[in-house]
């Protein structure tokens, strides 16, 4: 569960961020401050420490795209994976079927 704290100090840096001002601890108490908003002091350094070094931007922009960016020999892997879901797919089906059939025909195990 995120805090009230939490969403803050986040909204705060996003606000920085969206700035193009550089996120520390002081301007993210800052902004609290000016909103009214009451966090425990180690609430800001621990997202200025968090986000040190992030380009926050990128992050936000390539929270859809997933791991596309993966290697082809991850892919590779993933491939055989995605076969044996289809296979317990079916199976699954098939098995669904003949338990549907099974009613159908007055042989339920609860009638």
């Amino acid at each position: 569960m995120t805090s009230k704290a939490e969403l803050a100090c986040v909204y705060s840096a996003l606000i920085l961020v969206d700035d193009d001002v550089a996120i520390t601890s002081e301007k993210i108490s800052t902004i609290l401050k000016a909103a009214n908003v009451d966090v425990e002091p180690y609430w800001p350094s621990l997202f200025a420490k968090a986000l040190e070094g992030v380009n926050v931007k990128d992050l936000i922009t390539n929270i859809g795209s997933g791991v596309g960016a993966a290697p082809a020999a991850g892919a590779a892997a993933a491939a055989p994976a995605a076969a044996e879901d289809k296979k317990e797919a079916k199976k699954e089906e098939k098995k669904e079927e003949s338990e549907e059939e099974d009613d159908d025909m007055g042989f339920g195990l609860f009638e």
